[in-house]
């Protein structure tokens, strides 16, 4: 008889099919189904029993394949049929589970991925504390405005205007004087002079920068005298002087005054500090 090697605690019986003497063997063994080949008092069959013991080399000449061991957790060979009856023990009981090994090493650091999308908007967040009060805002002031009451003729080829009425000195900036104004703030100012021409005179006059002629005041000689105005905006640097300059050429050059009446003037005011532009 031969053997196929399976594990002790399986026992496989054959699959047959119910045909011919074997059908009759298995109606006189017992009844189909978990039993198998065991009939109902609990022992084999003894014709089953005496099938079982031929040798394998005459399961041919029965109809029936060679039968190779098939194990419980893989499907019986050749395929059961309807009907097919077979014995199987029952597996061991599974034992209790071990305790949880050491924990590993961690693992290395994968590649930083691809920035993801961008997020929802926030809520907006509550209205913060009033901070300290800043530092008063210190604005740069500076100013003049003069004139003089006399009038005045030329008597060299350039002669600066002096001026005896202090009107408007920030600063004390103007010199009466010389006539000069001495610029402490650089920025853009406005100037302006306005002087009353004398009858069948000349009147002939410039607005200087240190020693440059910015802009001239210039009248005819006429039977009426009239008061004439000069005004433009310059910008002054840190140092700069401004003063009226009387020129004389071949005629006579003079601008009209009274003791009484304020004929001549000069001004000018800081409109923009240079630390603004």
């Amino acid at each position: 008889m031969r053997l196929w090697p399976c594990p002790p605690w399986h026992l496989e019986v054959p699959c047959v099919p119910h045909t011919g003497p074997i059908r009759h063997l298995l109606r006189q063994g017992g009844t189909a189904g978990c039993r198998g080949a065991w009939g109902p008092s609990g022992r084999a069959a003894p014709a089953l029993l005496l099938f079982l013991a031929l040798p394998a080399e005459a399961w041919p000449s029965l109809g029936l394949p060679r039968p190779p061991c098939v194990h419980c957790c893989r499907p019986a060979w050749p395929p059961a049929a309807p009907g097919t009856y077979a014995l199987r023990s029952l597996a061991r009981p599974h034992g209790e589970k071990g305790e949880a090994g050491v924990r590993g090493r961690s693992g290395r650091s994968g590649k930083e991925g691809p920035p993801g999308a961008r997020g929802l908007r926030g809520r907006k967040g509550q209205k913060g504390e009033v901070g300290p009060p800043g530092a008063p805002c210190q604005r740069a002031y500076a100013g003049f405005s003069v004139g003089r009451r006399e009038g005045l003729h030329s008597t060299n080829a350039f002669q600066a205007v002096p001026f005896d009425t202090e009107l408007v000195n920030l600063d004390d900036a103007f010199d009466l004087a010389s006539g000069r104004f001495l610029c402490a703030v650089p920025g853009v100012y406005f100037l302006s002079l306005t002087v009353h021409t004398w009858n069948y005179k000349e009147t002939y006059l410039h607005i200087m920068c240190n020693r440059q002629a910015t802009a001239v005041l210039y009248a005819q000689p006429s039977e009426r005298s009239v008061m004439q105005t000069q005004s433009l905006l310059l910008p002054l640097a840190a140092g700069d002087t401004v003063w009226v300059r009387m020129f004389q050429r071949d005629r006579d050059n003079a601008i009209y005054g009274e003791g009484g009446d304020l004929y001549i003037t000069f001004s000018g005011h800081l409109v923009k500090p240079a630390t603004e532009l």
